[in-house]
């Protein structure tokens, strides 16, 4: 079983080796966590996984080799520890109940006649307060209700299930999976750079005691904290094809400003021209020239841009392309310049990485970019904040 397991671990892109799977063994052997499956699972999980973003590939190689052992009571023939029938019978059953099963005879007896009970159930039960199956009041099964209960298997639908043997905890820090805020964060962790920065404020202890050891007498040591060092420019494509990315996006930007104190944002559609601006509804009078950007922060800064790319090639290639004002540089030009100021710039699409080679526009950006377009999904902003700390 536990080959097979390491197999399937493999198959699914988790690098699990002899060595770790000599580990679980050993913790097997030397009884470091209790006979239980949920036990094994994080044992297991600790173990094999190295990064949080297999947890879900984890998660669905774990339920397909061992499944069945929880969520097949009542169908398939299984040993049922005696300590889950006595957590079962404290948990669901009345003092009055408890009483009448006494009457049954001793704990083994009482333990015998909840097993053969489990085994009786030969098919699906839909309702009712007994058996394992959909709908009514029972503790056991799915889309029912019942103050606490074990969900097995289907969706949860009041979310008060005790225990759910085949729920997926991480299920969106898949690589592969668009992200949300929490997650954008710690993806983007990545690009940090500490340096001390600012006044002498933070206690040194590790200096202190040195000075102290050295000179014979309390010999305090200050220094300055930490702070993020990463200066970052923001730039988000706003209207238009952008509009059903409206959520994910404001979750990269709040991610983003939490992440980075030294951050400047601006806006833009489409593509980049000769004027940005910082608030929607006053972008045609209030606006930044692109000239000053490149003017006033320092070569040091990074630079991401946010959007689709999805346009006529045109508002890229040409003079005047432009659909909201006639442009008299193509957008082309001002993404050049702006990569040669700022040689760390990455492009960050939302939409399907499959899609970008039926659009000529993206084509062409990812081009300008010098193929530094990435998708919006874990994997994509790992890569992209690699390709933003590179040395150059």
């Amino acid at each position: 079983m536990f080959f097979s397991f390491l197999d399937e671990l493999r198959a699914a892109g988790i690098p699990a080796g002899v060595k770790e799977h000599l580990v679980l063994l050993d913790a097997l052997q030397r009884d470091v966590i209790a006979r239980r499956p949920e036990e094994f699972y994080y044992l297991a999980r600790a173990t094999f996984v190295k990064d949080e973003a297999l947890f879900d590939r984890f998660d669905q190689v774990f339920s397909r080799v061992f499944k069945g052992l929880e969520s097949d009571y009542g169908v398939a023939q299984a040993d049922i520890p005696e300590e889950w029938l006595r957590a079962i019978a404290e948990k669901y059953l009345s003092p009055e109940e408890m009483e009448k099963i006494k009457s049954l005879g001793d704990w083994d007896e009482i333990m015998e006649t909840l097993k053969k009970r489990l085994e009786e159930q030969h098919g699906r039960h839909q309702g009712g307060s007994k058996w394992i199956g959909t709908g009514g009041t029972s503790p056991y099964g799915n889309g029912g209700y019942n103050p606490e209960g074990v969900r097995i298997g289907g969706e949860s639908k009041h979310r008060r299930a005790l225990k759910v043997w085949e729920q997926r905890e991480f299920r969106n820090l898949d690589s592969t999976k668009e992200l949300g805020t929490r997650n954008i964060k710690v993806a983007l962790r990545r690009l940090r750079r500490f340096a001390r920065e600012g006044a002498a404020d933070e206690l040194d202890m590790d200096a202190t005691i040195r000075g102290t050891a050295r000179q014979g007498w309390l010999d305090i040591q200050m220094r300055a904290e930490r702070r993020n060092a990463v200066k970052l420019l923001l730039f988000l494509d706003v209207g238009g094809s952008m509009d059903p990315f409206i959520t994910l996006v404001e979750e990269l930007f709040s991610a983003a400003t939490a992440e980075f104190k030294n951050l400047e944002f601006f806006y833009f559609h489409n593509c980049l021209y000769e004027g940005v601006w910082k608030d929607n509804r006053r972008r045609f009078a209030e606006r930044t020239p692109t000239w000053d950007i490149l003017h006033k922060y320092g070569h040091d800064y990074k630079v991401v841009f946010v959007g689709d790319a999805a346009m006529s090639p045109y508002e890229i290639t040409q003079p005047g392309g432009s659909v909201e004002h006639f442009n008299e540089e193509p957008g082309a030009t001002w993404l050049q310049r702006m990569t040669n100021t700022y040689p760390a710039s990455v492009w960050i699409n939302p939409t399907t990485q499959q899609h970008w080679g039926y659009s000529q526009s993206t084509q062409v950006i990812r081009q300008l970019m010098h193929d530094r377009m990435y998708p919006l999904t874990l994997a994509g902003l790992d890569d992209a904040m690699r390709e933003l700390t590179r040395k150059r």
